[in-house]
């Protein structure tokens, strides 16, 4: 029983309640008597149950302010952030960056929740660092340590959990080395249809990372004068309010219930990101919310395509350029009486709470009791 077992988790920062967050806050439930180490922590800024472990942050963390520009100190992240890992019976870490860094003690099994490989040394050096020529001879050298670094620590690990089968097959070509798929969790008890009328308006939520290219959302809106409202904010927020014409709204980030608001009365949520699982998409169509998502990555998992699906619960597009958007756009309007609200909150369902908490924690119990539940390499 891994209950009454004496357990660390790490996680890579905890600086909002977004996704990742939500997947470690289980975990705090379970085992609030666990130790939890991370890179930052800026105090109130995540749930009680989280909190109330006290997480114990990095040396970086001590600078002034620092969450406003931890992104900017990563070439220091493998000299600097180091736990030392007590006495336990289970490391578990949350990580897409540094929290499977963490090494455990001689013969504990160290779990790793992979929402990604480091995906800015990885798959998406171009989206974080651009191309001119210059700059990228300059961070290539500086990423191939940074991968040499990545895949050594994750040696680390003694067992992977992606989130996504996409995530799966990364952790092959990045790792070499096999992983179980458990999708993160959901809140399909909150995020429920209502009965007011959709608008005339599309909607993005979302942190502003470069990857998740929501420059290209803003930019079909504007030029096909479509109403868009944007809840979110990062560092690409400047450049996203840059390039907006007079129907794009932007809100900053709001609460939850705003968000199920906004949910439940938009006309779709674009999405046109390659994204490593995407719990935004799921929480709109739990909202009975069509999705105009890209044909790439989690969503390609967790939307029904319209012309792919008897049952379809959005539109993909196939690259991701303002063209592709305008036409998903277009394409949609096109066939929106097609969608059923009741369609979308179905597909939504499976990636609930319970069954996330149900599926992590059996297969915890099954590596504690030391069962054979995956092979370390891959194929």
């Amino acid at each position: 029983m891994i209950d009454g077992r004496k357990v660390v988790l790490t996680h890579d920062w905890l600086l909002g309640m977004r996704g990742g967050e939500k997947c470690l806050e289980p975990a705090c439930l379970r085992w609030p008597d666990a130790k939890l180490f991370t890179a930052f922590h800026r105090e109130g800024s995540v749930s009680p149950a989280i909190e109330g472990l006290r997480p114990q942050a990095s040396i970086l963390n001590r600078l002034p302010q620092v969450h406003r520009y931890y992104r900017y100190l990563l070439p220091l992240f493998p000299y600097t952030v180091k736990w030392r890992i007590p006495d336990c019976d289970l490391l578990l870490s949350f990580s897409h960056c540094l929290a499977k860094n963490a090494k455990p003690p001689e013969g504990v099994p160290h779990v790793s929740y992979c929402f990604t490989p480091m995906r800015y040394a990885w798959h998406m050096r171009e989206s974080y660092f651009g191309t001119r020529s210059w700059k990228a001879k300059l961070t290539e050298r500086f990423l191939r340590r940074l991968r040499e670094w990545d895949r050594r620590t994750s040696e680390n690990v003694t067992h992977f959990i992606a989130i996504s089968r996409t995530i799966q097959q990364r952790i092959r070509e990045c790792y070499n080395r096999e992983s179980v798929v458990i999708y993160p969790p959901v809140d399909t008890d909150y995020y429920t249809p209502s009965a007011v009328p959709r608008e005339e308006f599309y909607l993005v939520v979302s942190a502003f990372a470069p990857y998740k290219r929501f420059d290209l959302a803003v930019e079909a809106c504007t030029k096909l004068k479509r109403k868009l409202v944007v809840i979110g904010t990062g560092q690409d927020a400047a450049k996203l309010k840059q390039l907006a014409g007079p129907t794009v709204q932007f809100l900053g980030w709001q609460p939850e219930e705003v968000i199920r608001e906004h949910y439940r009365k938009a006309k779709a949520l674009l999405f046109p990101a390659e994204e490593d699982f995407g719990i935004v998409p799921l929480e709109a169509q739990a909202c009975g919310c069509p999705v105009i998502a890209f044909n790439r990555g989690g969503t390609s998992e967790t939307v029904r395509g319209y012309g792919i699906s008897s049952d379809p619960t959005g539109v993909f597009l196939e690259e991701q350029t303002t063209e592709a958007v305008c036409a998903a756009i277009e394409q949609f309007e096109r066939v929106s009486d097609t969608f059923n609200p009741a369609a979308a909150r179905r597909n939504a369902m499976p990636y609930n709470q319970a069954r996330f908490e149900s599926e992590l924690f059996s297969y915890l119990e099954r590596v504690v009791a030391g069962e054979p539940v995956q092979k370390r390499q891959a194929a």
